[in-house]
């Protein structure tokens, strides 16, 4: 599993949830770190999300691998953690005005949700033909993880019981909401993981999808 490469609303410490932003040239090289420290592994099938910042960091690690003929599949139940009304704002601002253990809530909390937008981000791009009820106006990692664990079970798990490997790029509250359901994480535990940009988080699993070795720390 790879977190996308530094975004630009990264860069300007902005939440950025389903908002759609570039790469940083810095997002770009964590990329193409990502596809030095996969090197040597034979993936099989590419999941990203319908963010152009995860979709763009999976196309530079598979151009650096050589692995472009290798399917991937676009869903945007592997999109960020949606972050409602406080997306595009600065999060030291948000600090300022709600406070530092309101934003901490917001950001870590498995159950709390931020604020929500007034309407739903419905018919439009990727989510033209989607049920507008299933669109959130903003999600807690609770909300997110009943939305990201039914595509790893359905789509991903059974891919790897075949013995075929997977790559996951997508985004930090995503791999969150993964790291907590492999490793059997508590809900209040879950508050402490930090995901960072590039860097892969690979997981050796048995047959039964149990964790054998991760280099997770």
């Amino acid at each position: 599993m790879v977190r996308h490469g530094e975004s630009t609303a990264n860069a300007l410490n902005r939440y950025t949830g389903w908002s759609d932003v570039d790469l940083t040239k810095m997002g770009e090289q964590q990329a193409h770190q990502a596809a030095k420290q996969l090197s040597g592994m034979e993936i099989e099938h590419v999941h990203t999300s319908v963010l152009k910042r995860a979709i763009m960091t999976a196309y530079l690690i598979q151009d650096d691998l050589n692995i472009n003929y290798v399917p991937i599949t676009k869903t945007w139940r592997l999109n960020e953690r949606h972050y409602g009304a406080l997306r595009g704002q600065n999060k030291d601002k948000t600090r300022k005005e709600y406070g530092v253990e309101q934003v901490r809530l917001w950001r870590r909390s498995y159950y709390t949700m931020p604020p929500k937008l007034s309407k739903p981000d419905a018919n439009i791009g990727p989510y033209k033909y989607l049920d507008p009820k299933v669109m959130p106006l903003s999600e807690s990692l609770f909300q997110a993880y009943n939305r990201i664990i039914p595509y790893y079970v359905d789509s991903i798990a059974p891919r790897l019981l075949d013995g075929k490997n997977q790559l996951i790029v997508a985004h930090g509250s995503t791999i969150r909401a993964l790291i907590k359901y492999l490793e059997r994480i508590s809900d209040k535990d879950i508050d402490g993981v930090e995901v960072a940009n590039g860097k892969p988080l690979i997981y050796e699993l048995d047959s039964k999808l149990e964790i054998i070795e991760s280099n997770r720390k």
